[in-house]
């Protein structure tokens, strides 16, 4: 039986199993990956539409201990970004770890046995396995789940429908009325692809703009490859150039209303040169900048120059057998519709059960969204570890940067457990709850409550659960070690049992504490 069991041959998935390859040596294989899918790489398997390509530049974006001196642009294109991380997967020699199409069912903590008893399903034969493990890591992502939107007589629809998420390669579009549902990420990347054919006549339903910034894309040159392999230092200086611009553009655009409002004005110019001028007064959108995702333009605005794309503001009343009804009554027939809707973020699915009884989903319930300490540990469940967790998301930096740092803080309990020094790690619901009344405060004072966004819950108007109130040096800095007076601590070791109460106490009393305390046994032992 495996003593690790991680949820997902994603991105998350993977760089934890190259950090335990890395850290734990090459030798050692109690580990494995259940991953649904028949191949690794999670959204860049899973994203192929025309177009699809990161919005943070590559070399910034790609794990900190492989890095590549052969991307061929900054921003590189889907197929690129899924072959790298398939490479790494053999480069560790992950595959051997993983067992594809097989779903995580449940997993219910033994509190006896101090382990998870695992229930997996086979999604090809519906066959279930069970299994046990120390330790469960989830890497299942928060952008994995397409959200499609509840619309009238949707399923009356005779045509062809898709996620953006899920495209259909075998839809030919040729000559077909197109209706694409949503103005996010994905949209305003495929909608300049699609539209170069002349035959596809294309109308996007628009329900809120976007803040867009003009495109940053480049293809690296020869001089610009060679001198990434060849000069020492000379890519890792060009990634700590893209992590300082990250985390200026946080300090400037998202923490300063001066700086941000220069930013507005020289964004509403960009979209006003480029865009046709009967959108203007739709594109430009009333609302904070950064207060949602700030979308890297990809010749979208341009493409609204083309006679076979329209955008359609009216909203969306119905769907019928022949299209679309909007709120004004008009009644639009298509051959497809295409939503770009993107992914439902405030629900755990997996039905992870911990020392209480309670699913993760059901803290969640009962506590009006998703809530973790530092996005990685639940209060009630022993050894369990969230990649990509709660208010782990960023609107400025590198998801993969981020999950690193989690990655090596969870590290620093999978070591313990794994030699037997610790047979359990529990954050406290104190430690947690303080923890995100610190979020909330921060995020009180943020952009991020002043529209509605995927970053909150109950339709984008609750709390914040999604998005990191702060730049990323303070996150790496919070979690450059753990805490152990936040966690309940079961030590088979003595002198790990004496480490977690001298730390306790070191950090709860300062040094006139301490002095008073050291000063009252020095007069007892003196009074003899």
């Amino acid at each position: 039986m495996p003593q690790i069991v991680v949820i997902g041959a994603g991105i998350g998935g993977l760089t934890f199993g190259i950090a335990l390859r890395r850290q734990l040596g090459r030798g050692f294989d109690h580990f494995v990956i259940y991953e649904k899918a028949t191949d690794v790489g999670g959204t860049w398997r899973d994203n192929i539409y025309p177009g699809a390509t990161s919005d943070v530049a590559t070399h910034f974006y790609s794990a900190s201990t492989d890095l590549n001196p052969d991307w061929s642009a900054t921003h590189t294109p889907q197929p690129e970004m899924y072959e790298y991380w398939r490479k790494l997967a053999s480069k560790y020699n992950l595959y051997r770890h993983i067992v594809f199409n097989r779903t995580v069912v449940s997993a219910t903590w033994d509190a006896a046995e101090n382990l998870y008893r695992i229930v997996t399903k086979d999604v090809i034969t519906g066959e279930e396995f069970s299994t046990t493990a120390k330790i469960l890591i989830s890497a299942i992502g928060i952008l994995e789940i397409p959200n499609y939107p509840k619309i009238a007589g949707l399923e009356s629809f005779k045509g062809q429908k898709f996620h953006s998420a899920r495209w259909d390669t075998g839809v030919d579009l040729r000559g077909k009325r197109v209706a694409v549902v949503g103005n996010g990420a994905s949209a305003i990347q495929f909608i300049p692809h699609i539209s170069e054919d002349a035959t596809v006549q294309i109308t996007e339903f628009c329900r809120t703009p976007n803040w867009m910034v003009p495109p940053m894309r480049a293809k690296f040159s020869p001089f610009w490859k060679w001198s990434f392999r060849y000069i020492p230092l000379w890519m890792r200086l060009y990634r700590l150039f893209l992590y300082s611009r990250s985390e200026l553009n946080y300090l400037t655009n998202f923490a300063n209303p001066k700086i941000r409002a220069k930013t507005t004005g020289l964004l509403t110019g960009y979209i006003k040169a480029v865009a046709p001028k009967e959108y203007h007064d739709k594109l430009i959108p009333d609302y904070t900048l950064g207060c949602k995702r700030l979308l890297l333009d990809t010749s979208f605005l341009r493409s609204l120059h083309r006679p076979n794309v329209d955008l359609n503001w009216d909203g969306i009343q119905s769907v019928s057998e022949e299209g679309i009804i909007t709120k004004t009554g008009q009644k639009l027939p298509y051959d497809v519709i295409i939503f770009a809707t993107g992914f439902t973020a405030d629900r755990y699915l997996i039905n992870v059960v911990g020392e209480k009884g309670m699913s993760v989903q059901d803290y969640y319930d009962s506590q009006e969204g998703p809530k973790a300490y530092l996005g990685c540990t639940v209060p009630g469940f022993p050894n369990f570890f969230m990649i990509a967790g709660p208010n782990i998301a960023t609107g400025h930096t590198s998801a993969i940067y981020t999950e690193e740092i989690q990655i090596n803080y969870i590290m620093k309990f999978v070591k313990p457990l794994l030699s037997n020094l610790v047979t359990s790690f529990t954050v406290t619901p104190r430690a947690t709850d303080a923890y995100n009344d610190l979020l909330q405060a921060r995020l009180a004072r943020s952009v991020w409550t002043d529209c509605v966004s995927w970053y909150r819950t109950g339709g984008g108007k609750g709390r914040v659960t999604s998005i990191f109130p702060g730049p990323m040096f303070l996150f790496a800095h919070w979690l450059r070690r753990p805490k152990w007076e936040d966690y309940v601590v079961n030590a088979k070791s003595r002198r790990w049992a004496w480490r977690v109460w001298r730390e306790r106490w070191f950090r709860r009393l300062n040094p006139f504490q301490w002095l008073a305390m050291l000063g009252g046994v020095f007069l007892t032992w003196l009074a003899g």
